[in-house]
């Protein structure tokens, strides 16, 4: 199964991330539907949209007439509701497992049947993002990497219950949107931040313990095993407290004391200096 252009795409939460598929599903053709708790949020990120497609016209990577179509195609929803017609709808809300389990609750009363779910979660098991759905057959992972437009990888999960056509659309789909996948296990982390989370994490006990400056790590690390980013400034762009988030399950679900979230890591959290979406993190940011 394959999903025409046509074919709504539905995308719950308007952040970065959700923003970003949002408009990926847009240039590639389909009509979306962007809704977010926050009523304001789906028309900011709409906004925010339509700044990176005017400044990719004004580079000339852009023509004008399909920036034009491809903010036409994105609708904001006013509630879940607004998503019953979609084909194939992406959570992309905040990192916590009971938010997300409610969601895929709602969302399986909302959609068709015929529906795929699918959750951008980064590291919580989609087996059981599944068990809270009536079609644990047609729920899947499909983790994009930040920024979405830019990143080319998508990391796709299969929970137990996934099934072969559910996992063929999602592919094809990801593909269609100019993308790569990898396909990993339900595991903690899945593939991607089961390595990268521990390297962030050490970065930040680096930091905590003075082995250098947040500026030296992240030189040392980028130019030394040609990173196009340091760890730091990387866990900035990600959000302190969605790393933080990863660590926790990395660390309670592998039992594995290699995964425990640093101290400083930890702090940053509790003091809302979450990266650059709060102005400070390991860096600060100018407004």
């Amino acid at each position: 199964m394959t999903l025409a252009a046509r074919e709504r795409i539905g995308v719950v939460g308007a952040g970065q991330m959700g923003g970003g598929i949002a408009q990926v599903a847009a240039l590639a053709g389909h009509a979306v539907v962007l809704t977010d708790a926050v009523s304001a949020a789906a028309a900011a990120a709409k906004a925010s949209i339509a700044a990176r497609l005017s400044r990719s016209v004004e580079k000339g990577k852009l023509e004008a007439a399909a920036r034009d179509a491809a903010l036409a195609r994105i609708e904001t929803g006013e509630s879940l509701e607004s998503l019953a017609g979609a084909s194939f709808v992406i959570e992309a809300v905040s990192e916590r497992l009971e938010l997300k389990r409610e969601l895929f609750t709602a969302l399986d009363a909302i959609c068709a049947p015929s529906c795929i779910l699918a959750s951008n979660t980064s590291s919580i098991s989609i087996t059981t993002l599944a068990a809270a759905t009536r079609r644990p057959e047609r729920v899947i992972g499909m983790h994009f990497m930040n920024p979405v437009p830019v990143m080319q990888l998508v990391e796709l999960i299969r929970g137990l219950a996934t099934d072969d056509p559910t996992y063929v659309t999602t592919r094809a789909l990801a593909q269609s949107w100019g993308k790569t996948t990898v396909t990993s296990r339900d595991s903690p982390g899945f593939i991607v931040n089961r390595i990268l989370i521990p390297l962030i994490n050490e970065a930040c006990f680096a930091l905590q313990e003075g082995l250098g400056t947040a500026e030296d790590i992240d030189t040392g690390i980028s130019l030394g095993l040609n990173h196009p980013m340091g760890p730091l400034a990387l866990a900035d762009l990600i959000g302190l407290d969605t790393c933080l988030a990863i660590a926790e399950v990395l660390h309670g679900q592998l039992g594995d004391d290699k995964y425990r979230p640093a101290n400083l890591l930890r702090l940053h959290v509790a003091a809302g200096w979450l990266g650059r979406k709060t102005g400070r993190g390991f860096y600060s940011y100018a407004p």
